[in-house]
């Protein structure tokens, strides 16, 4: 067995421990999406199925059953199939599932009606995930239903159904070692991806084009598609938080927000960099990006064991409060302001999530009410912004349509935090010095 089947080994073990006897667990991975008429959407395993199985294919639910004799580890697939293999690519198979992706135990696919109804017999509790998908409860329910019609045979039917995803979600928001060195590929990609981008920016490109350069480094490094749609907004498209479109023409004189990251390995990476089209930023664009700089280092140097999960947004929040008062465009006393929210029209948005193998990771924020407690192993993005759109009422011209977002991924060391995404510049000066080299060279 690989390094990385004895890692999901790992992973299904703890998860069986927490589960202990008496126990069956049932994860099936995505549906095939279809994009338009016969065209699919490229396949992405679900996340907690792929935590779990490292199985990439889809028409496949993973069954685990602690102390089962033949087999704790039980995973239904497809066939192998030379006919469709032909056109779709090729399958693991039963004997795939075992050999190469560790099962116990494996079955096609399409027996999971006839099968998985036994499997249930005799089991006390049902880790499932109810809500996800509508069609797949309805068949749980059914196979549940099959097993109680047979009580009279001397079988006993499952009386509770527990929810998988939070004893799951609790073990994916502590990242092992080998998660941390996919997320520290992830990040090195797109750090450089982002670098690329200043390199190649001038006025007159459009949005598109920049997102190109992106897309072009993710693939070039074996990251085969963006973890989120690319944001990359120019001017007053930067005030917008998920603007995806990326179509308009960028602007001497703008600037442009680029909020990118690659999946590697099933992980993501989130970066965003906010640099000047023409490669220097005006007076005013300099000084709304200190503040919103000076305010992520301040979130960032919270990040550390012991603190909660709500420090690093309170440090940020201060900071982009008295740089708005020291602007204009705020009054009064910064304590107070902070206290009435008062810089919410111009930032609008919490100061980080968790990270992994979502964009927006699962766990827990809050435990018993309260902020979490930061722990080694979590990684989390610090960003940071103001978004000063020519709409707001009262905002002088000078500060129009200045939107800026600086964001790292963070990893919560034993000693406090390592950047994983260090690599992307986002010193003002060192961005004027790489862009002014790109365009002389």
């Amino acid at each position: 067995m690989n390094s990385d089947q004895k890692e999901y080994q790992r992973r299904r073990k703890r998860l069986m421990d927490l589960m202990n006897t008496g126990a069956i667990a049932i994860l099936p991975s995505a549906p095939v999406r279809v994009r338009n008429r016969d065209v699919e959407y490229p396949y992405r395993p679900d996340s907690d199925f792929y935590y779990l199985t490292g199985f990439p294919e889809p028409e496949a639910v993973a069954v685990l059953i602690p102390d089962r004799p033949q087999g704790e580890y039980v995973l239904f697939c497809r066939e192998r199939d030379p006919q469709r293999e032909q056109w779709d690519g090729y399958r693991a198979g039963l004997e795939g599932a075992c050999e190469i992706y560790g099962a116990d135990d494996a079955f096609p696919f399409d027996d999971l009606d006839d099968i998985l109804p036994g499997l249930l017999e005799n089991r006390e509790r049902i880790f499932y995930t109810m809500g996800m998908d509508a069609a797949f409860d309805q068949r749980v329910v059914k196979w549940l239903n099959l097993v109680r019609e047979r009580v009279r045979t001397g079988v006993t039917a499952p009386a509770e159904f527990v929810s998988l995803q939070h004893y799951l979600h609790e073990m994916r928001l502590y990242k092992s070692a080998a998660e941390i060195k996919l997320m520290r590929q992830a990040a090195s990609i797109s750090a450089g991806a982002h670098e690329r981008a200043m390199r190649a920016c001038q006025p007159g490109m459009t949005e598109y084009q920049l997102e190109a350069e992106l897309t072009h480094e993710f693939m070039r490094h074996g990251a085969r598609a963006p973890a989120y749609p690319s944001i990359v907004g120019g001017g007053a498209n930067g005030c917008i938080l998920h603007y995806i479109e990326n179509s308009a023409t960028l602007a001497d004189g703008d600037l442009v927000l680029i909020d990118a990251g690659c999946e590697y390995g099933c992980y993501a990476s989130d970066i965003t960099r906010t640099f000047p089209i023409n490669g220097h930023y005006s007076d005013a664009q300099r000084e709304v990006y200190n503040i919103v700089l000076e305010a992520q280092a301040a979130a960032i140097k919270k990040v550390k064991p012991g603190n909660h999960w709500n420090d690093p947004h309170e440090a940020a929040v201060k900071v982009l409060t008295k740089g708005l008062v020291e602007l204009g465009i705020l009054e009064g006393k910064v304590t107070e302001l902070v206290k009435q929210q008062a810089y919410s029209p111009y930032y609008m948005h919490r100061t980080g999530h968790w990270l992994g193998m979502d964009v927006h990771d699962v766990g827990d924020y809050k435990v018993d009410s309260q902020w979490r407690l930061l722990e080694p192993g979590m990684v989390m993005t610090v960003e940071p912004g103001l978004y000063l759109k020519a709409d707001i009422p009262g905002l002088p011209r000078r500060w129009h349509n200045i939107g800026i977002r600086i964001e790292d991924d963070v990893l919560v060391t034993k000693d406090g935090h390592e950047v994983i995404t260090a690599a992307a510049p986002k010193d003002p000066d060192a961005i004027e010095s790489l862009m002014a080299a790109a365009q002389a060279a």
